[in-house]
């Protein structure tokens, strides 16, 4: 495989170009191979020579973006044949280049550092990775499929003292087995973040068991997802606070202090669905983004463009792309940069169970087009060119047909496909704003093009 795909954006808006073009030199430098790890990118604290389970789960978009579907492959299986049982469950927290446990952060199997989110945020990954490259090593391979059944039913049951379905940390365990991401928090009972990981992970996998034929199983972990939403929403919200609460304490109070990643990691995980709850927690990101450390902000700009904030998630990314960054040189900022530009202002969604590639500009004013040259995606290169948000064409440089979902904001009952009126389908988005599409086939080498009338 190559080292990286030739994957390039150009657009009006320069400040764009040059940051992306920052990005992907940052991202790639950061890429080794023939390690005894194998084939792998940076992911953890600069200077570790590792990559870090949560690090991994949110660079993998942008690895993908890059060329990089082999380096991803490879860490998170490393991830998954490292589960076991003289863990309760967990893998290591972090791997290096050689092959071994991060010696900052595990001693031994008793006497290690691990969060009880990072299972089932890199199950959910796993899903995500499949989806994009349709590569069903996802769906076979002997240590995803240990990891993700053990991950689900064993490691939920060895953390869950208190049987009521969510893992959960006590003071004793240290820090082998906190209950959230955030670090900073002494010793909650469980974090917001850990209930939106564990729901992401039963939906994903419900996902896996109905491709793999498993339709009753995935049923059953269909429903887990769907109970957890229901007891969040029923259970963790601070009315008078105007937001969810962000932690569990031990004592099983509540508190609704904002802590960041513990707050908005609902609606990256999509466990909040749009309404009045999920536009208040919104407003709590907006209002606090730059109060976060690098590692949760570089999270903001793809949840605040899917849902419909366009115009400071382009102010964040901008803010990401900026020599003066803080901590700029950590790999997760170039990373989640690149698939912030194309999951959220792209609105770029690949789906390999059906072949479907969606696509929904979401520029601003301060982009007039914007163009992603040979994006892989399957066994595909694709290049998308969005006009505003008024058209958009797509191009299969290469690879079998695919579908296109060409979608736009807004009620429109038809669009024009090639310059013909196609009717449209209708629905809304995550911001719960009404959306119009058509499903297009793409032939290999062919072009289309989409627009509102």
């Amino acid at each position: 495989m190559a080292e990286h795909s030739s994957v390039n954006l150009d657009s009006s808006d320069k400040s764009l170009v040059r940051g992306f073009q920052w990005a992907k030199r940052q991202a790639l430098a950061y890429v080794f191979r023939g390690d005894p790890v194998g084939d792998w990118f940076e992911a953890a604290l600069p200077g570790r020579e590792a990559f870090c389970m949560r690090d991994v789960a949110h660079q993998a978009t942008g690895g993908q973006v890059l060329g990089l579907a082999d380096c991803v492959r490879n860490m998170l299986r490393r991830f998954a044949e490292n589960t076991a049982a003289s863990r309760d469950w967990c893998s290591y927290w972090e791997i290096d280049r050689r092959n071994l446990p991060c010696p900052a952060d595990y001693r031994d199997d008793n006497y290690f550092w691990y969060n009880l989110p990072a299972n089932f945020d890199a199950l959910d990954c796993c899903f995500r990775q499949y989806l994009w490259t349709g590569d069903r090593i996802y769906l076979e391979d002997s240590a995803f499929r240990y990891f993700y059944s053990k991950t689900v039913a064993e490691y939920v049951a060895q953390w869950d003292k208190d049987a009521d379905g969510i893992p959960e940390h006590y003071p004793e365990y240290g820090f082998r087995g906190i209950a959230t991401y955030n670090e900073a928090v002494p010793h909650p009972l469980v974090g917001g973040d850990l209930v939106a990981a564990q729901f992401g992970a039963y939906r994903a996998y419900a996902n896996i068991l109905e491709i793999t034929g498993s339709d009753k199983l995935a049923e059953a972990y269909r429903a887990k997802a769907e109970a957890l939403r229901q007891k969040y929403r029923a259970e963790w919200w601070a009315g008078d606070a105007t937001r969810f609460y962000s932690l569990m304490r031990q004592d099983r109070s509540f508190s609704a202090e904002w802590f960041g990643l513990t707050n908005f990691f609902p609606l990256y995980f999509g466990l909040v669905e749009n309404d009045k709850q999920a536009q208040s927690v919104l407003d709590d990101v907006v209002q606090h983004r730059r109060s976060l450390n690098v590692e949760e902000r570089s999270y903001l700009p793809a949840i605040l463009y899917k849902y419909g904030r366009h115009e400071v998630a382009y102010e964040e990314l901008m803010e990401h792309f900026d020599p003066s960054y803080e901590r700029k040189e950590y790999p997760e900022v170039s990373y989640a940069a690149i698939g912030s530009v194309v999951t959220g202002m792209m609105g770029i969604e690949p789906d390999s169970r059906e072949r479907t590639i969606a696509t929904c500009s979401r520029l601003t004013d301060k982009t007039g087009w914007v163009e992603m040259t040979n994006i892989p995606i399957f066994d595909n290169l694709v290049t998308i060119k969005h006009f505003e948000n008024a058209k958009t064409q797509l191009l299969n440089v290469s690879g079998l047909p695919f579908y296109w979902k060409a979608a736009f904001s807004g009620e429109a009952e038809e669009l024009l496909v090639d310059g013909e009126n196609w009717s449209a389908l209708q629905g809304r988005g995550l911001n719960g704003q009404p959306e119009s599409w058509v499903i297009v086939r793409v032939g290999r080498g062919e072009s289309r093009s989409v627009g509102m009338p």
